[in-house]
């Protein structure tokens, strides 16, 4: 009786997946992507605007293709199961061009969790391949493959020869840029604040300690500027010798949360 194959792209998950599903599956690893746009060359039809990537099976690949081409031959289905994301719906597509799997014999399945719930469920809900992911991973691989083929060579011109240029690492490097130019133009700017230790009287025989912070001064609206040390001394002058009175106690709980995750917009 023939075994369904599943295929992952890690020999750790083939394994764990191969435990909990049993006997009746056999579980392969593609080792992460299979083919790739050619070294050397573009690899993107650029004359007639269309785009279309020209892939070629990775020589380190081309064995375990081999082994999973059999595999596929032997099993009645084919469970694509590579990684939930992009990256992971365009290889189980590049699988089924470079093996030949029949549409008819494949499934995509996907977890986001290795646990036995998880793959089970999975198992137990297969649907198509995604052709908007992997519609989107194509465009990902084209940018990058245009942009650092355009613009690796004029760095090599105007800079030296052996730097790259890359759709992320170029604007990211732009922002480091940008950064570290506004650092450059700042001005430093100098300021004094005031602190007092002050003791309330003992109560039940101990001394109430605590510290004030100077923020205004003869009702001056908003915090008080002190910009050097001179007018420094010239406030404590003025505090010197007087009596204060605490006013009014504030008490309340507040609460205090995190900022939010960094996102592409506020990174």
């Amino acid at each position: 009786m023939a075994k369904d194959l599943v295929i992952v792209e890690s020999p750790a998950k083939a394994r764990t997946v191969q435990r909990f599903l049993g006997d009746k599956y056999v579980a392969l690893a593609s080792m992460g992507h299979v083919r790739d746009l050619p070294r050397g060359k573009m690899g993107v039809d650029l004359e007639s605007g269309n785009f279309d990537p020209t892939y070629a099976v990775m020589d380190d690949k081309k064995k375990i293709l081999a082994e999973l081409r059999k595999a596929t031959k032997e099993a009645d289905t084919v469970y694509l199961a590579t990684d939930p994301d992009r990256e992971g719906e365009a290889i189980s597509w590049h699988l089924m061009e470079a093996i030949k799997i029949p549409k008819k014999k494949a499934k995509r399945v996907v977890f986001h969790e290795i646990t036995r719930e998880a793959i089970t469920e999975a198992f137990a809900d297969p649907r198509d391949l995604d052709k908007d992911l992997i519609d989107a991973q194509q465009a990902r691989r084209v940018l990058d493959r245009i942009v650092g083929y355009k613009l690796s060579p004029v760095l090599w011109g105007k800079v030296r020869r052996g730097l790259s240029a890359g759709r992320v690492q170029s604007v990211a490097l732009r922002l480091v840029v940008d950064r570290e130019a506004e650092i450059n133009a700042f001005i430093p700017t100098e300021y004094w604040s005031i602190d007092a230790d002050m003791s309330k009287r003992p109560q039940n025989g101990r001394e109430n300690l605590f510290t004030a912070s100077l923020h205004a001064i003869k009702k001056t609206k908003g915090r008080i500027v002190i910009p050097n040390e001179e007018r420094s001394t010239e406030i404590l002058n003025d505090l010197a010798g007087a009596s204060y009175l605490v006013d009014e106690v504030r008490k309340r709980e507040t609460k205090s949360r995190p900022a939010a995750p960094f996102i592409t917009s506020t990174l």
